[in-house]
């Protein structure tokens, strides 16, 4: 993590799940940043700022306002957080099976939470030399990529998502020029999240893994790739 100036500070928001958890050990060690904070919504390892609720803004303020007092420059803001199934929910195979709940809950996790998260972290970026924001995508939310149907909501709020984050690039980069703004897609990672849909064949690799190349694709970025969407080998993909 060359790229960036030393003595800043490093954010995970979702440090409690495995991509977010090994992320945090993977900024750690690479000595980059004077300290490297983790938000979850519960404690937990790992976990110095509790209490980050995606789907309830006043926490996420009251998150970024914890982060803005400790008087470090924010050089990376990691957004680990994702929803595909669960509480009685899985990924829909079809218009039939498309449930407004299921919808709701997947653009509360998938989009609004990552948005009020560049409304309220964005601002904490310094107006010079590199700085992050990068949320975790799926490459099924690439519109130009989909062969195959299916997955509704997830791919959908996943779409929505790069919108809102090549939008904010352009608003970012007026006022923080050397800052960046970025939607990754991490491939598919051994975690809860992608349990029971990884299907053999499937290039499945380990969040160890799966954090050690996310964060060379970090250290790569600058300016020109702000408000795009990348894959873990740093591959721009189709939106």
């Amino acid at each position: 993590m060359q790229s960036f100036e030393p003595g800043g500070l490093a954010v995970i928001i979702g440090a409690g799940g495995g991509i977010g958890a090994a992320m945090k050990q993977a900024l750690i060690s690479s000595g980059a940043f004077a300290k490297v904070l983790g938000s979850a919504r519960s404690p937990g390892p790992g976990v110095e700022l509790p209490g980050l609720d995606l789907t309830d803004e006043p926490t996420i303020a009251a998150t970024a306002a914890r982060v803005k007092a400790t008087g470090l420059e924010m050089r990376v803001l990691f957004d680990a957080t994702g929803f595909l199934h669960g509480d009685g929910f899985s990924p829909e195979k079809s218009l039939a099976a498309l449930d407004p709940a299921h919808m709701a809950r997947s653009f509360a996790i998938n989009t609004i939470g990552p948005a009020l998260l560049m409304k309220h972290f964005l601002p904490l970026l310094p107006r010079t030399g590199k700085s992050v924001f990068a949320t975790l995508s799926a490459k099924v939310g690439s519109i130009g990529d989909n062969q195959l149907g299916g997955w509704y909501s997830y791919r959908a709020s996943k779409a929505a998502l790069n919108q809102l984050v090549c939008t904010a690039a352009i608003e970012l980069a007026r006022k923080s020029p050397d800052a960046i703004c970025v939607a990754l897609h991490p491939g598919t990672v051994e975690t809860g999240l992608s349990d029971g849909f990884a299907k053999q064949g499937l290039n499945v690799r380990k969040p160890d893994q799966a954090s050690s190349e996310l964060s060379e694709v970090l250290d790569r970025l600058d300016t020109r790739h702000t408000g795009g969407f990348y894959d873990y080998n740093g591959a721009a993909l189709p939106w």
